[in-house]
């Protein structure tokens, strides 16, 4: 039961990474404009990894696609292929963790194959987890030193105002997403441990030769035909060792007698 609870919520878990993951990678507010010491504040700038927007002080908001590749930074190419990279794994650890899930049973898939599944949804998740957080984690890198950069600019010429941009929400966003996934992948391959059946094991029996510890059960010998045994091996009184009388005879009859 644990097991199946701990694969259940590792599948939630992880499912909320994934779409966290997706919203972070298309929302607009990766950085936005720094208001601080700013003496323009009619406009509102932000940006994204698609394009980036300015709003009026009267609502009306234009966003404008980035046309070229080749002329955006090689970073900033970087932490998009990084978010692509873990949302395509997100969604096919997200695949394969359906038809991995105990509760749900396939055809007659064994135990086995859905520890193995489960084990390859759980790796998927912590890549995709760590490409996203590392993806943001890039990202923000860059804006800390685009933010002391234009600072320092600022300062020694005060004639230039440049507009400086600071973390948007998209950047926590993608913060708690990677974290989820991360954390939905780990459980994923902790259930995996519980869904790999036992192994039964056989104890074999040993048997001791040694001829103190054996005891036969003594009964008479059947022969084949021709093939009298010999009445002294017997075990007991034979026809030799018998007590007699005085006269010779003995003081009984005896089964020989009869033979």
């Amino acid at each position: 039961m644990s097991t199946t609870i701990c694969q259940v919520m590792g599948f939630l878990v992880s499912s909320l990474g994934v779409g966290g993951s997706i919203m972070a990678t298309a929302m607009d507010t990766w950085s936005t404009q720094d208001l601080y010491d700013n003496p323009v504040t009619a406009v509102f700038q932000y940006q994204g990894l698609w394009r980036s927007c300015v709003r009026q002080s009267s609502g009306f908001t234009e966003c404008r696609p980035y046309f070229t590749i080749l002329g955006l930074p090689a970073m900033f190419q970087a932490v998009r292929a990084l978010m692509i990279v873990g949302i395509v794994l997100g969604l096919l650890g997200l695949f394969v963790c359906i038809f991995a899930l105990k509760c749900i049973r396939i055809g007659s898939m064994e135990d086995t194959a859905k520890a193995n599944m489960t084990l390859t949804s759980g790796i998927m998740f912590i890549v995709a987890g760590l490409c996203a957080i590392t993806g943001v984690s890039v990202f923000a890198n860059m804006l800390v030193t685009n933010f002391w950069m234009s600072t320092t600019n600022m300062y020694q010429g005060m004639q230039n105002v440049q507009n400086r941009y600071t973390f948007g929400s998209a950047l926590f966003v993608g913060w708690v997403a990677g974290g989820l996934a991360l954390v939905g992948g780990i459980m994923m391959c902790l259930a995996c441990k519980g869904l790999i059946p036992e192994e039964s094991r056989y104890k074999a029996v040993s048997y001791n030769a040694s001829g103190r510890n054996i005891s036969y059960r003594t009964g008479p010998y059947k022969g084949g035909p021709g093939y009298e045994a010999d009445p002294r091996t017997r075990k007991g009184v034979g026809y030799e060792d018998a007590p007699r009388s005085e006269d010779g005879r003995r003081p009984y009859p005896s089964k020989y007698d009869y033979v």
